[in-house]
């Protein structure tokens, strides 16, 4: 992704430039959708969230691109790890999996892009991935503009699995090899903090202005 400078006020480029906080926490942080060979029993997603919450009433289903039906809906059950990274895994077909770190096994086959993942918490969706390319008259169920679509044998994935920016694009890219259980983090600043050092440049800023005025 190619990132261009713009004229801002220094405070918003410094804002711009630093990692931001989650939304809310859980969130999706990888998805693994297209296996080299068969899907069956390699597929996941893994979210991340703060460790102890109880998933139960939470959900993990697939939007059609094309006409925006749910393809599959997996019912999540169980406590987030103390890690942070709780896994759920396609089922093999015997109730096991090939996949490693696997806290949850369940039955789910989700598609190439254009679609869409989401994870909801009764009706209220609380966080979505859309991977691909929309063309007219699709249905992107994600957030901002879409992440790649990830080739065989490799995931879609968070950039850093604890920030999201309300944008598919800028927060998700590919990665190569899966890596279920695991991602990395920003250290992102506490919400007093980040307000306090934007205050103190926007008043820099602004005093630099009347100086040369």
């Amino acid at each position: 992704m190619t990132r261009t400078h713009r004229p801002w006020a220094l405070g918003a480029i410094v804002l711009a430039l630093a990692p931001t906080p989650a939304r809310a926490l859980p969130l999706i942080s990888e998805v693994f959708y297209d296996a080299v060979g068969s899907d069956t029993g390699q597929s996941f997603v893994e979210l991340y969230g703060t460790p102890g919450t109880d998933l139960t009433g939470f959900a993990i289903a697939g939007i059609n691109g094309s006409n925006g039906s749910v393809t599959d809906s997996v019912a999540l059950s169980g406590l987030i790890p103390g890690d942070g990274f709780f896994v759920l895994a396609d089922d093999q077909g015997d109730g096991t999996t090939r996949v490693e770190n696997a806290d949850l096994v369940g039955s789910f086959d989700f598609q190439n892009g254009p679609d869409s993942v989401v994870l909801r918490h009764g009706d209220a969706v609380v966080d979505a991935v859309g991977y691909g390319s929309f063309g007219p008259g699709d249905v992107f169920a994600g957030e901002g503009a879409p992440a790649p679509d990830a080739p065989a044998g490799a995931s879609l994935a968070r950039l850093f699995a604890n920030v999201d920016s309300d944008d598919n694009a800028s927060d998700w890219g590919v990665s190569e090899p899966p890596t279920p259980g695991s991602a990395p983090l920003a250290d992102v600043p506490e919400p007093g903090s980040a307000a306090l050092v934007a205050g103190g440049l926007a008043l820099l800023a602004g005093g630099v202005r009347r100086r040369r005025g």
